[in-house]
């Protein structure tokens, strides 16, 4: 039995990775916003793993995500004018990244596993329901869908509020000047026309997505 789980963890893992490594891959992992300004559905599936395999598993797909974030801006750079920010392996004029970029490549996308996993297992135990009736589950449905949706929007706003607080913490000047604005604006920026869409499309996600994953995989348990 311990061999058949493991086996269905792996495959599980395996498959959310996949789909991981489209959106970061592809141009199938991003959503115009404004103006310039990119949503991405990468840290989808990070918080689809913790929703449905648990924190560590969250964690580790999100360090996947990092690493895949650090190929991407070191190789095929989106905006090679600020690509210095999220790998210490580019650099743009007198603009180099350092240790800093690594922390703000990995730290944040391991964040999202981490917090939308803890988020969902102390929203589950506050939800659940102590007599529940016959055959049914200790957390409600509405209960269920309520904290799939929370953990995903709070772990995706993890990461924006991580690669933004990192950006301000390291890069402030340079990022400020290459971008050619107030570093202010363009960390409010960012957060309102792209971290909020990207945990609103995370929360509807996850809610539609592991709400019946969830029960599937329970009756086949």
């Amino acid at each position: 039995m311990n061999t058949n789980k493991k086996t269905l963890f792996l495959v599980q893992f395996g498959i959310l990775l996949a789909v991981e490594a489209i959106f970061c891959f592809t141009p199938l992992g991003s959503l115009p916003a404004v103006g310039p300004i990119v949503a991405t559905l990468g840290m989808i599936p990070v918080i689809i793993t913790a929703l449905l395999l648990g924190t560590k598993a969250g964690a580790i797909m999100g360090a996947f995500a990092g690493l895949f974030s650090l190929l991407v801006w070191t190789f095929t750079p989106p905006s090679p004018l600020v690509a210095f920010v999220f790998t210490p392996f580019y650099t743009f004029g007198e603009f180099r990244g350092n240790f800093g970029s690594l922390l703000i490549c990995f730290v944040p996308r391991i964040l999202v596993g981490l917090v939308a996993g803890l988020m969902y297992t102390l929203l589950s135990k506050k939800l659940r329901r102590a007599d529940p009736p016959p055959g049914r589950d200790r957390v409600p449905d509405t209960g269920r869908t309520l904290a799939y949706s929370l953990s995903a929007a709070l772990g995706s706003l993890a990461n924006t509020f991580g690669v933004m607080g990192g950006i301000w913490l390291f890069f402030r000047d340079q990022y400020a000047s290459v971008a050619g604005s107030a570093i202010l604006l363009i960390i409010g920026s960012t957060i309102l026309f792209s971290g909020i869409p990207e945990a609103i499309v995370s929360a509807i996600a996850a809610a539609a997505v592991c709400k019946p994953l969830k029960s599937i995989l329970s009756k086949n348990a």
